[in-house]
């Protein structure tokens, strides 16, 4: 299901960096974005970036057992782009997505976060200013369903010697657009090692390997 979800030259840094450079991809790179995989979707696509460069200056790895593994890359102003490997070095790297955040919000309390749990096992999903998306992992059936949970290693240089926890229950939600297009709806609550929960809601798009390089 997970692998659904979602090269280039040695340096010396790079040889003695311990976290992953996947599809050339890794902390201190930038990624050269297709405008054209987001402007193609049209005027009801939710997902718009005013720009086409993505300055990495963040890493993120998820274990997820025999479903392989989630690289994750994020800007300074919060932007994933994600890929799924069968293998925790990236070599096997497919399924790419690119996420931007919509909205992040504190649970006040227990009862807050009941219905964002709730939230998460419905077959439908939306939010302020957002259409409804319909459930994308096991299906958009109007049965219930879990959410997913896991921990991400979230590292901020490339020695891979200081990493963040965080402890994250997400389910994931589509919706397709005119013409063959699909926006992609991440619902998801984090909760930093040591630090507070939140909820968060990001939209995204499918990307083909052509639509970005670094």
């Amino acid at each position: 299901m997970f692998r659904k979800l979602f090269g280039g030259g040695r340096d010396t840094a790079a040889a003695d960096a311990a976290i992953p450079v996947v599809r050339n991809v890794t902390i201190g790179r930038s990624v050269r974005l297709d405008p054209l995989a987001w402007r193609r979707l049209g005027s009801e696509a939710r997902f718009r970036l005013d720009h086409d460069v993505l300055a990495i200056t963040a890493q993120g790895l998820v274990d997820l057992g025999a479903d392989g593994y989630v690289h994750r890359f994020y800007t300074d102003d919060h932007l994933m782009l994600q890929m799924v490997s069968p293998d925790p070095d990236g070599r096997g790297a497919q399924d790419f997505t690119l996420f931007m955040p919509w909205s992040s919000v504190w649970p006040p309390d227990a009862r807050a976060k009941r219905t964002w749990a709730d939230r998460l096992r419905a077959p439908a999903f939306d939010d302020e200013g957002l259409p409804a998306f319909r459930r994308y992992w096991f299906g958009d059936g109007d049965a219930r369903q879990e959410p997913v949970s896991f921990w991400e290693e979230v590292f901020d240089d490339r020695s891979g010697r200081h990493a963040r926890r965080i402890y994250q229950t997400c389910m994931l939600f589509a919706r397709d657009l005119p013409g063959e297009g699909r926006e992609l709806l991440l619902a998801i609550a984090m909760e930093p090692e040591g630090g507070d929960l939140t909820h968060e809601v990001m939209v995204g798009i499918p990307l083909d390997i052509g639509e970005f390089e670094a």
